[in-house]
């Protein structure tokens, strides 16, 4: 083994104290994130009222929009921490981008499968290339383009700088898909309270509000906690890569 490698290992039986650090803040996060999920899944089916023309396909909304969110943020830390990689050089940064990459491309497929589902009951159609929908699967392919980059180019730095130009140019995407309601005419409804709130009484739109609210909570803290998890299990594959690096 060379001399100057600067992996170290801990005792046997001794735990360093980030290790314990970090799982307990993983651990919090889990505890956390399945408080809230049961809370989010109560209120979602009990104590929400049943909005008036939508019925109960209405319900998938507290899913749809949190997986939404989250799913073009995704892209965005995608390519801040590719563009942070570029100018640094840090590995820890790439693995940060690749492992949101990984929980993106989840996220943007849960994305899609909700809005069908909820597009069926209320519309009638499961597809239809409207501009939020189209934007939306091309941000799909921007996720599966970045991680096949990835795992078809060559390994080490070069793979990351490729990947990272696709991330930098796939962010765009985020954007468009948030104004595409805007800019153009489409069927996608508009993410908001406001209609509801006016065909409903006042109490369902405040319980609508507060519902929504609280599965964005919820599902963020599950966001943080699975690219927590991932981003330590990359880290531990970059270094066991490195042991056989050294071992070579």
């Amino acid at each position: 083994m060379a001399a100057n490698s600067d992996i170290t290992f801990a005792p046997d039986g001794i735990e360093p104290a980030d290790s314990k650090a970090s799982a307990l803040i993983r651990n919090g996060l889990l505890a956390i994130s399945a408080i809230l999920m049961a809370l989010t899944l109560y209120m979602v089916f009990f104590w929400v009222p049943t909005e008036l023309n939508l019925g109960v396909s209405q319900r998938i909304f507290y899913f749809h929009v949190p997986l939404g969110w989250l799913g073009m943020m995704s892209i965005v830390i995608v390519a801040i921490a590719s563009l942070i990689h570029l100018a640094t050089g840090s590995e820890k940064w790439d693995s940060l981008a690749y492992s949101t990459a990984e929980l993106g491309v989840v996220f943007a497929s849960l994305i899609l499968v909700t809005g069908v589902i909820w597009a069926r009951g209320d519309l009638g159609w499961w597809w239809t290339w409207d501009a939020k929908l189209t934007t939306t699967l091309m941000l799909w392919f921007i996720y599966v383009g970045y991680l096949m980059v990835r795992a078809y180019s060559p390994k080490g730095s070069q793979g990351a700088r490729y990947g990272s130009v696709v991330a930098l140019i796939g962010a765009i995407d985020a954007p468009i898909i948030y104004m595409a309601t805007i800019w153009w005419r489409t069927a996608h409804p508009e993410l908001n309270t406001g209609p509801l709130a006016e065909e409903g009484d006042a109490l369902g739109s405040t319980r609508i509000f507060v519902t929504l609210m609280v599965s964005l909570v919820t599902f963020t803290f599950l966001y943080v906690y699975l690219l927590v998890e991932r981003y330590s299990l990359r880290r531990a594959e970059a270094a066991l890569d490195d042991l056989h690096k050294i071992a070579a």
